[in-house]
């Protein structure tokens, strides 16, 4: 169908990444690692060098977030998904009640559901449709999802808890640029590798007090088990030392903080949300316009600032036109998530892509169906 296709120069795309993780790593970034010789990479995180990474990194965050300042910023190994393990083991004390609206939400739930000690709910929307997370009377933690990385769902607000019940927020695709007020959070976390322009392994959580105290309270308790990799008492207490617990990667890290530090001088969160905000009014305003194109996400207000997704007619074949820009090397990463089964392109709108070539890619797509 699209075998006689070919981008025009003048559309080709700056960078021709638009997925949706691992994100766009500015080249620059792998310039300014090399630069550093021998004077970081290979060195222990107890150095000062790395610790003063860090710091400088949780400060960046500090700023950018505008995070109370009786929070902390923990950062630790395995990913936003190991800490759906870490929160049910070692935050819930009875009862976690999460909302979901995908596939990572639900994932979320399923870790909660197999600790054995602990009772687990859910409330669930179609993927697709936004889900409202509300405060549970009986439940000590509620779980929400900032942004579905699978469907292209962000939520519409944050519900206020009671005193003793902990509001834990997995912000993996969204952080930074879909709007959160953190002070409404106890655990905020996400991995680097959207957004924040990183790689993968690595955890960032922003602790309320109240989330601090309920960790230490159930460490106390020596009768319910928790792996030593998995104790938020040890991640907690590093983090104060500007470390991990474990090796982290140092790239990993490095990436991180030079992102936070090109995002704060771009404006901050609120110019962040702003640039993004242009963006999706772009994809979504282009996908109601075509007549073989319809934003899977009904609801403009459930409808991601940081991943987009758009439904194309049956007509034509999204995953031909894909391998198409692929293999010119034009476009990649924009393949439907592969367990919704959709005939849709799922488009990053992460900080690092731009509105230019987000303009080019969608005149692209509309040039190959439309010829």
């Amino acid at each position: 169908m699209f075998e006689n296709y070919k981008t025009p120069a003048e559309l080709l795309p700056s960078d021709p990444r638009f997925g949706c993780g691992p994100s766009l790593i500015p080249v620059e970034f792998l310039e300014k690692l090399a630069a550093t010789g021998n004077s970081l990479i290979g060195t222990s995180h107890r150095k000062p060098a790395v610790r003063k990474l860090v710091q400088e990194a949780q400060e960046g965050l500090t700023k950018y977030f505008n995070i109370p300042s009786d929070y902390q910023v923990v950062l630790g190994n395995g990913g936003a998904t190991f800490l759906f393990d870490m929160i049910a083991l070692g935050l819930v004390r009875k009862k976690a009640t999460h909302f979901t609206c995908g596939e990572f939400s639900s994932k979320w739930f399923k870790s909660s559901k197999s600790v054995p000690w602990i009772e687990a709910s859910e409330v669930s929307a179609e993927f697709g449709q936004g889900v409202v997370a509300e405060n549970v009377a009986d439940s000590d933690l509620i779980a929400t999802t900032l942004n579905e990385t699978s469907t292209g769902v962000q939520v519409d607000g944050l519900p206020e808890v009671d005193g003793d019940t902990l509001l834990c927020v997995d912000a993996t695709s969204g952080a930074g640029q879909v709007p959160c007020d953190i002070s409404k959070t106890d655990v905020f976390f996400f991995s680097p590798q959207k957004v924040f322009a990183s790689e993968g392994g690595l955890w960032v959580a922003f602790m309320s007090p109240k989330a601090i105290a309920r960790s230490k309270e159930i460490e106390a308790n020596k009768e319910r088990y928790i792996p030593g990799i998995m104790s938020w008492d040890a991640a907690i207490s590093n983090g104060e030392k500007n470390q991990t617990y474990n090796t982290p990667s140092i790239s990993t890290i490095f990436f991180l903080n030079e992102q936070v530090k090109l995002m704060n001088e771009f404006g901050g969160y609120e110019k962040a949300i702003e640039y993004a905000e242009k963006k999706a009014k772009l994809l979504y305003g282009w996908a109601e316009e075509k007549p073989y194109l319809s934003c899977y996400v009904g609801e403009d207000k459930f409808r991601s600032r940081a991943v987009a997704t758009i439904n194309l007619d049956d007509k034509y074949d999204a995953s031909e036109l894909i391998k198409i820009f692929e293999k010119e090397g034009s476009v990649n990463g924009i393949d439907a998530y592969r367990k919704l089964g959709k005939n849709q392109f799922r488009i990053s709108l992460f900080h690092n892509v731009k509105y230019e070539d987000l303009e080019k890619l969608t005149k692209m797509i509309s040039m190959a169906v439309e010829s």
